[in-house]
């Protein structure tokens, strides 16, 4: 009987630490996508940055409505 709890104790071990290996894995595979998803996030930025200054450029300085497409133009 002793025998047998000692095995059974020593197979949920094994098996726990495998569930913390693999969810080690899925934690790590997050951080990564999170990493790409902040990057994807700053190139976001910079486009609508490049796109806003060319609005600019072309119309002068102005609002664009980004739902509606609508650029109005600063009363000066």
């Amino acid at each position: 009987g002793i025998q047998k709890r000692y095995f059974d104790i020593q197979g949920e071990l094994g098996r726990i630490s495998i569930t913390k290996i693999r969810l080690n894995q899925q934690l790590d595979n997050l951080y990564e996508k999170e990493e790409t998803l902040q990057k994807d996030f700053v190139n976001v930025q910079d486009e609508e940055k490049s796109f806003v200054d060319s609005i600019n450029t072309k119309y002068g300085e102005g609002v664009l409505d980004p739902e509606s497409g609508t650029f109005t133009p600063s009363k000066k």
